[in-house]
């Protein structure tokens, strides 16, 4: 009896074991590819790079990030960027949304189609839509540089200039370049948002729907106070993942304008690049790196808690 009592406490533990066991090399990968570059990114911010090696500044890579005059300017052009494409994106994808929920034919097929951009990684789709205006060759050069259609000389997406500012130090107007950038950004990202409130509008009772209709509610009206409102947590969801795909996103700012001409579309994004692997500066671009993480936090957060309070309120 003793040695079958003894044989079954090492089964024991080992069963007791076996779930810590299993999830190991899933915890060994998340310590490796987030746990430690999160902790090596706090010590690069409180160090810089000098001759003689690494020297502790504390947080004076903030300051020095702060004086950059760039650093401002690619505020401005990220929240630009961000008002351009998350409007621009959630506008047309509720439109493709509505016509989609009208059940089309071949709606199947046209579904199948939208989402192949999603599939496509943000630095081919940057590579393509450059090709299309390249002044050159590119396909939609011609148009863009018809003075007819563009007085009064034309216009060439990738080299002309920011117009003057309406509000003083702040980039807006944008430059062609930006605009044509969140036309790209939103076309890739439109799959997504278009089937994420595409299945929160069939949610949406189509009784609720037709008793609006029999008291004479129009199409306008029903979207304005019967989806909107429904839909509103997946509305509140899908802004808050724009926002935060926006401001992580340097793959398509990187090979469709390189932040130029000149800085007109350089982000935050890819400042954090140009700080880090352009001018080697790696206790900046971890200064900067932890406020765009600080940001995404403070999204994260306000989007966990919208969602929550819109719960409890149903």
């Amino acid at each position: 009896m003793q040695q079958t009592e003894i044989r079954r406490k090492p089964r024991s533990r080992f069963r007791n074991l076996l779930p810590f066991w299993l999830i190991l090399p899933t915890v060994v990968v998340i310590l490796a590819i987030q746990v430690y570059p999160a902790f090596y990114t706090v010590w690069l911010s409180l160090h810089q790079r000098e001759p003689k090696g690494w020297e502790y500044v504390g947080l004076d890579n903030f300051p020095r990030l702060f004086r950059m005059g760039i650093f401002g300017e690619s505020v401005g052009h990220t929240i630009v960027f961000l008002i351009g494409y998350t409007t621009l994106t959630l506008v047309l994808g509720f439109i493709i949304a509505l016509l989609l929920n009208r059940k089309l034919k071949l709606s199947g097929l046209y579904i199948t189609v939208l989402f192949v951009p999603w599939i496509i990684a943000d630095i081919i789709v940057g590579i393509v839509f450059r090709l299309l205006v390249v002044p050159d060759y590119g396909l939609l050069s011609g148009i863009l540089q018809n003075p007819a259609l563009f007085p009064p000389s034309g216009i060439s997406v990738l080299t002309a200039t920011r117009p003057p500012s309406w509000f003083g130090g702040f980039p807006f107007p944008p430059a062609p370049a930006m605009i044509y950038l969140i036309m790209a950004s939103a076309w890739r990202a439109l799959p997504f948002i278009t089937l994420l409130l595409l299945a929160a509008m069939q949610t949406v009772s189509n009784e609720i729907i037709e008793s609006s209709r029999m008291d004479g509610a129009n199409g306008w009206q029903v979207v304005r106070h019967i989806l909107i409102p429904l839909m509103l947590p997946t509305l509140v969801v899908a802004l808050f993942s724009l926002t935060l795909g926006g401001m992580n996103g340097v793959g398509m700012v990187f090979s469709l304008t390189g932040g130029g001409p000149g800085t007109s579309t350089e982000v935050l994004s890819y400042l954090l690049y140009v700080l880090g692997w352009s001018q080697l500066e790696f206790g900046r671009a971890a200064a900067l790196a932890l406020l765009i993480a600080v940001v995404n936090w403070a999204l994260i957060l306000a989007t966990l808690r919208i969602t929550r309070v819109e719960e409890r309120s149903h």
